[in-house]
């Protein structure tokens, strides 16, 4: 329960803090808690940024917001469920899952997540198979007998890993090492001969990635071959994707991959009037939202309310998008 727990410990002190002048305001205060990912990856400073936006009108809608740094988008999920967080950002395919109650065995055995809610999608996630230059890993292909950090457990990285994996036809035995430590321990590892590559899916510019480029000389894996293909064909939340050439250090072309979208989640549990406060927060002040984060620089409001969403969206979402005359 330590999200429970975060949110008792924020109303205490916002109680304290506000004093025998503010009492009334503080009772009537609404907290609400996010759950993002590593506090290296995008989602963090994603769910930062969008608390950072519902904070700015607290004063006027009473609701609080707080980011929480979690093991990611399965994670978030299956909180989200149970009612140990309010809203999370994930990963487009799980998103996809969990409300059909398909993919990993354990969204199979819970069953459909029916009261799962769409509230926005965010930037693109390309598959980033990043690997040492003297690994000899050029492709996807090349990672047979490899070191591999596939993600770390209960991840969306790790769950789409498996997919992809699978989907080519391999094992966790083709892999001469399959690690599974978090995102922020890779480039060291990498950089240190412990481990030739790792995978990951993120949006780019990423400073992970660009931690790797730096520390030693690396190769960005081209992700696209008769399987993967297949995989984005046969899916509406996988799409072909790019990494930028001139990105990362030593990688001046474009490199093909294949990814998903960071996706914004609620649930029915949440009110219309909350995530209407939260949408608000966000598109209300786009231009400020955009500068957050590189990888919010190409965001359009007209794609972010359809995009790689498959729950049904919330109706504070479909209140707000509806006043501005989107929908």
């Amino acid at each position: 329960m330590k999200f429970k727990k975060t949110l008792a410990v924020s109303a205490a002190v916002a109680g304290l803090t506000a004093g025998a002048g503010m009492s009334t305001g503080a009772s009537a205060a609404e907290f609400i808690t996010i759950g993002t990912g590593g506090v290296t990856g995008v989602y963090y400073p994603t769910g930062g940024a969008i608390c950072r936006l519902v904070n700015k009108g607290r004063k006027a809608h009473g609701v609080r917001c707080s980011a929480e740094s979690t093991g990611g988008s399965v994670y978030n999920i299956n909180t989200i469920r149970a009612g140990e967080l309010d809203m999370g950002v994930a990963q487009s395919d799980w998103q996809y899952h969990a409300y059909n109650g398909t993919g990993k065995e354990s969204f199979k055995k819970a069953g459909p997540f029916k009261e799962l809610r769409a509230v926005f999608s965010v930037h693109a996630e390309p598959v980033s198979i990043v690997a040492r230059k003297d690994s000899g890993v050029k492709t996807v292909d090349d990672l047979v007998g490899k070191r591999v950090n596939i993600g770390n457990p209960g991840s969306g990285t790790e769950a789409t890993w498996q997919v992809m994996w699978s989907a080519m036809g391999k094992k966790k035995s083709d892999l001469k090492l399959a690690a599974q430590m978090k995102s922020a321990e890779t480039p060291a590892a990498l950089c240190d001969n412990k481990i030739d590559a790792f995978f990951w899916l993120v949006g780019n510019p990423a400073a992970l990635n660009k931690e790797a480029a730096t520390t030693c000389d690396v190769t960005f894996a081209v992700v696209d071959n008769a399987a993967i293909k297949k995989l984005v064909a046969d899916n509406p939340y996988y799409r072909t994707a790019t990494i930028p050439g001139g990105m990362y250090r030593g990688n001046p072309n474009d490199t093909k991959t294949f990814g998903v979208g960071a996706t914004f989640v609620s649930s029915t549990r949440s009110s219309d009037n909350t995530v209407y406060q939260v949408v608000k927060g966000v598109f209300d002040n786009f231009k400020q939202f955009k500068k957050m984060h590189p990888a919010f620089g190409g965001l359009k409001e007209s794609e972010m309310i359809k995009d790689a969403l498959s729950a049904p969206l919330h109706g504070g979402a479909v209140k707000y998008y509806k006043e501005r005359g989107w929908m």
